[in-house]
C-alpha cells in the first residue's frame, strides 16, 4: 500500500521546514533584542501514514490524499514550548504576523482549561505554498496544527496521555481528579514564575 500523502509527501516537509525556518528567525531576533529565548524549544513531525489512515478510519472518511490533507487540519503538527505564559502568548502573535497563513480555527485552552485540567494554545494555520495542493489549487494550501503551552503544561500533557492509554486503572475517578488537581498547581506555578520575572524586570 503507498503512502497516504502520495505526492504532496514532499511539500507537507518543505512547508513544516519553512514554519520552523519562521520560529527559529523569531528565537534569533528576540535574542538579539534581550539576549534571552523567545520560547524553549520546538518539536515537530508529519503525522505519520498509519496514524493518518487510522483518523480517516475514526472520522468516517475515505483513506485519501485528499482527505489526508483537505479534510484533516493536521498532516504537520509543531509544538512550540516556552518558559513563561507571556511568552507563549508573544509566540502567537507573531505568528498572526505572517502574510500568507490564514488562522483558520484556535482554541486558547490556558485562558479556557479543558475540564480534566489540559491547558496549550492551538492554532490551525491554512499555508499558502509555491506547491500544487490536492485539490489541484498553485499556490496550494497545506495545514499545520500548531500547540503552544509552557513547560510545565507541556509536562502534565505528556504525563496525562501515558496514562490515558493505561488499560483497567484502578480508582478512574480518583485518578482523574489528582490529574486535574497536579494541572492546576503546575499553572499556578506557571503564574507564580511570570510573577517572578517581572518583579525581576
Amino acid at each position: 500500500m503507498s503512502n497516504i500523502y502520495g505526492e504532496y509527501e514532499a511539500a507537507l516537509e518543505a512547508v513544516k521546514n519553512d514554519i520552523e525556518a519562521r520560529l527559529e528567525k523569531y528565537q534569533n531576533d528576540i535574542y538579539e533584542k534581550t539576549h534571552d529565548k523567545g520560547y524553549e524549544h520546538i518539536s515537530s513531525r508529519i503525522k505519520s501514514d498509519e496514524s493518518m489512515r487510522e483518523k480517516c478510519i475514526r472520522k468516517g472518511v475515505p483513506e485519501t490524499a485528499e482527505s489526508a490533507l483537505s479534510v484533516m487540519k493536521d498532516a504537520i503538527g509543531i509544538r512550540v514550548i516556552c518558559s513563561f505564559v507571556d511568552d507563549v502568548y508573544s509566540v502567537v502573535e507573531y505568528v498572526r504576523s505572517f502574510k500568507d497563513c490564514d488562522i483558520i480555527k484556535e482554541k486558547d485552552y490556558i485562558k479556557h482549561t479543558k475540564p480534566n485540567g489540559y491547558r496549550s494554545y492551538h492554532m490551525i494555520l491554512a499555508v499558502k505554498s509555491e506547491y500544487k495542493d490536492v485539490l489541484g489549487n498553485t499556490p496550494g494550501i497545506y495545514y499545520v496544527e500548531m500547540q503552544v503551552r509552557t513547560i510545565a503544561m507541556d509536562t502534565w500533557a505528556a504525563l496525562e496521555h501515558k496514562m490515558k492509554y493505561k488499560k483497567d486503572i484502578p480508582n478512574q475517578e480518583l485518578l482523574v481528579s489528582e490529574l486535574k488537581r497536579v494541572a492546576d498547581e503546575l499553572a499556578s506555578c506557571d503564574l507564580s514564575m511570570q510573577t517572578i520575572r517581572e518583579l525581576i524586570g
